[in-house]
């Protein structure tokens, strides 16, 4: 790969074509990507930082080593690290080794710096894991190129993260209440008993089906039963803490998983979403008419997530059973 080298000191003032704005494609990008770029030497460092923010980047500044791995670390990971190869604490060479070791979902894109230009340091540095290379002293137009091309990249991998992620939202919700679906609710509820036997905390369910629904549906239409299952579905979740979950687990029917609450605690958030749902009427056919919900609660102590919906399910029955629009436990369900 060719490559200009430049042997006299570089300055801004000699470089009157790259002192325009940021360049198209990264002023196009709405958020700049975070950067950090590692480098000993002050004026290289000094001159870099110059003109990586002239075109669109706000790299953090690491002045060794050890600077630079504390800030690859971050929570908030580096999209895109410019490392020198030679530099105290820790050299630029092995810092590509250490990055590449972690384990997490965001890739850094590595552009090593180095002098050393034979061909089997640079087979070395890319076997470490940088992803490209720029000869020291550095060419800004080289420079320049070699960064959009990173960012080009790791853009790319950004629209693929998202898309992944949209698809699994797609295949864990429902799409009409944007709950969780039944196979996501009920995910969520093997992995809420596994942390309670872990750790001997309780914790509960709750059932709710929406009164006389079919009727809803006969009577005012499928439309409107889908305007009534977003209203309930929105208001169960005002009522719940941003650790607790609900999903839709069938056509009319919520399933609640309340952590670290024994029965009579969530009997209360029962109770609580309930009056939430009746409290306020929904607008069908021009006028207002009063939802009502029927829930049953069932505590962890029977063991298996089976038992817990099976329990629950009797205790909503028999909430249905005496006249709708109450919450019963699965502790008193044989009253």
């Amino acid at each position: 790969m060719s490559s200009q080298i430049i042997s006299h000191p570089l300055s801004p003032s000699l470089m009157p074509g790259l002192a325009s704005p940021a360049v198209e494609y990264a002023s196009n990008m709405s958020v700049p990507l975070r950067m950090v770029m590692a480098e000993d030497d002050a004026s290289t460092r000094h001159l870099m930082r110059h003109f990586l923010k002239q075109w669109g980047f706000d790299p953090c500044i690491a002045s060794d080593g050890t600077e630079a791995w504390n800030l690859l670390q971050s929570e908030d990971v580096p999209t895109i690290a410019i490392v020198d190869w030679v530099m105290p604490g820790m050299e630029g060479i092995e810092l590509c080794r250490k990055i590449r070791r972690l384990t997490r979902q965001h890739y850094t894109y590595i552009l090593l710096l180095t002098s050393k230009n034979e061909t089997h340091h640079l087979i070395e540095g890319l076997q470490a894991g940088a992803d490209d290379y720029v000869y020291k002293p550095f060419n800004p137009n080289e420079l320049r190129a070699r960064v959009l091309v990173a960012e080009r990249i790791m853009r790319f991998q950004e629209q693929l993260i998202a898309a992944r992620e949209a698809l699994k939202i797609q295949a864990t919700h429902d799409f009409l209440t944007q709950l969780l679906n039944r196979a996501g609710i009920m995910d969520v509820l093997d992995q809420e008993l596994n942390r309670s036997q872990r750790t001997g905390e309780p914790f509960s369910v709750i059932l709710a089906d929406i009164d006389h629904f079919k009727l809803i549906n006969d009577t005012y239409g499928h439309s409107t039963g889908d305007l009534v299952l977003r209203e309930v579905a929105g208001r169960i979740r005002t009522c719940l803490r941003s650790y607790d979950s609900v999903g839709r687990y069938g056509g009319e029917e919520f399933l609640i998983i309340v952590p670290g609450c024994d029965e009579s605690r969530a009997f209360e958030v029962a109770e609580k979403i309930r009056t939430a749902v009746c409290g306020t009427p929904v607008q069908m056919a021009g006028a207002d008419r009063t939802i009502t919900i029927s829930l049953g609660v069932s505590e962890n102590q029977l063991g298996s997530t089976s038992a817990m919906l099976d329990a629950a399910d009797t205790s909503l029955y028999k909430a249905k059973n005496s006249g709708r629009n109450c919450t019963k436990l699965a502790s008193l369900s044989h009253m």
